[in-house]
């Protein structure tokens, strides 16, 4: 069986939580002469990604995505189990997520792609409080952190896992989906480099520690962002009673269609607060975009947006990055509103 036929079939497994099952497939795999690392990411990661898709498009519930991680962690152990690597590399490395980062499979991936190579790997868990991160690499002394982060609303908690490894004299390595699709956001936020995934951090490591390059941080600096995310709750109901008037739909609301709209409030005010953060409007308008196709497969209109990045500009108008982020976000759904959503092949 090829990978590329195997896929399907991973994807049903996993989505019956079916853990025999995905391991005998895994390991036939491996047995038929498919390499560790192109078990871990041609087939465990893709068929991840495409059950994010899945949810994202209204086809499966959050217990669905739940079920299938919970699956895929054993895959990855079985994976890990067959291949019996040991480190031969002196230098070790720590992998960590941030404080607020739940996000645990990219990082296992990695984890498990640098071991196949040879790295001495410590994978610290996720949401690790920065102050413990500090403690932990005093004593270890590793020779990089490379630091995982899929949500880009987790990037101001990111800046503080790279000052703790700082502080400790530890260079970082960041990577996963929070930081796009170039190494900008993970030099914005301090980070020694970025790399695009397992292999491209495996590449970066080959030749480390990178130059120090001088930082150029002074959007961290001001108060514009700490001032936006204390008001963050202030600005929800703010918003949810703006969207009472201009979104007349929301009066036939029910209790939970409700909450679930103060949800994507919430989501709304915390991306917009990252991307004020860095001073890095995609961030914003990536989560927008994303939004406008939720939105659109669970059969809300992406337009009912609108009327809320309307209020936030009114309401925040005495401040000049934050209202960039703003036109830039109404730029975005209005771009979004012509999309199609459908989720792509797997």
């Amino acid at each position: 069986m090829t990978i590329r036929k195997a896929r399907p079939v991973l994807l049903r497994l996993l989505l019956a939580a079916d853990e025999p099952g995905a391991v005998r497939l895994a390991r036939r795999l491996l047995e038929a002469g498919v390499g560790h690392e192109r078990v871990l990411l041609d087939l465990v990661a893709p068929v991840l990604a495409y059950i994010g898709y899945l949810w994202q498009f209204n086809r499966l519930t959050v217990a669905h995505e739940h079920v299938a991680s919970s699956v895929a962690e054993r895959v990855v152990a079985a994976v890990r189990m067959h291949a019996g690597v040991s480190p031969h590399r002196r230098e070790s490395v720590v992998i960590a997520c941030p404080e607020g980062e739940w996000h645990t499979l990219p990082a296992r991936l990695l984890a498990e792609t640098l071991r196949l190579r040879g790295w001495p790997v410590t994978f610290v868990g996720v949401s690790l409080p920065a102050t413990h991160l500090t403690v932990y690499l005093q004593q270890y002394r590793p020779a990089a952190v490379l630091l995982s982060v899929s949500l880009a609303v987790r990037l101001p908690q990111a800046r503080r896992a790279v000052l703790a490894s700082r502080r400790a004299g530890v260079p970082v390595l960041a990577g996963g989906a929070a930081f796009g699709r170039d190494g900008r956001r993970a030099l914005r936020i301090g980070a020694d480099a970025w790399a695009p995934g397992p292999p491209g951090a495996a590449a970066v490591l080959q030749d480390w520690p990178p130059p120090r390059v001088d930082d150029d941080l002074e959007h961290l600096a001001d108060e514009e962002y700490s001032r936006l995310f204390e008001a963050i709750p202030e600005l929800a109901d703010s918003a949810m009673q703006a969207l009472r008037y201009r979104y007349p739909p929301l009066h036939d609301y029910d209790r939970r269609q409700l909450e679930a709209t103060m949800d994507d409030l919430r989501h709304i005010l915390n991306f917009l607060a990252a991307a004020v953060y860095l001073d890095e409007c995609t961030v914003f308008t990536d989560f927008i975009t994303w939004l406008s196709g939720v939105l659109t497969t669970r059969g809300v209109p992406p337009s009912s947006v609108q009327p809320v990045l309307a209020h936030l500009q009114e309401v925040l108008h005495d401040r000049a990055r934050t209202l960039r982020v703003l036109a830039a976000g109404q730029h975005a759904l209005s771009a979004a509103l012509n999309d199609s959503h459908t989720p792509p092949d797997l």
